[in-house]
């Protein structure tokens, strides 16, 4: 993929596949070149949710695009529905959980990249490639 591509549909770039969801990565520096950021569309299946984390060197904004869920940030827990933007500093543990009966939709945005990488390395995650269905 062009490191100078502007435009990206979700075809365009692969899947990282967990048993609690899918994510797809539409910028990151191998696919728009960016270094400063990474950004990408989350998807939890109703139910499902990630484990307590953290990223030590980048800060993360979670907005929810769709769905409804619970959000922990450090020692707050909140529920979250839709058209709420949420910050996670750099180092603070922080955990995800849909709480609904759709499909939890969150646009994830990491600065500095990396934390994507980290995602796809681990042994969990299923790659499907790009222009293939999760």
């Amino acid at each position: 993929m062009s490191d100078d591509k502007r435009f990206v549909s979700p075809e365009d770039v692969e899947s990282q596949v967990f048993d609690w969801g899918v994510l797809k990565w539409q910028s990151t520096p191998d696919v728009t070149g960016s270094d400063r950021m990474s950004c990408g569309v989350v998807k939890l299946e109703p139910g499902k949710g990630h484990e307590r984390h953290t990223h030590p060197e980048s800060d993360e904004m979670l907005y929810v695009i769709r769905g409804e869920g619970e959000q922990e940030i450090g020692e707050e827990t909140r529920e979250i529905t839709a058209g709420d933007m949420l910050h996670v500093p750099e180092g603070v543990p922080h955990g995800t959980v849909n709480t609904g009966w759709e499909p939890l939709l969150l646009l994830a945005v990491y600065a500095p990249p990396g934390p994507e990488e980290q995602l796809r390395d681990l042994p969990e995650c299923e790659i499907v490639p790009a222009g293939e269905l999760p």
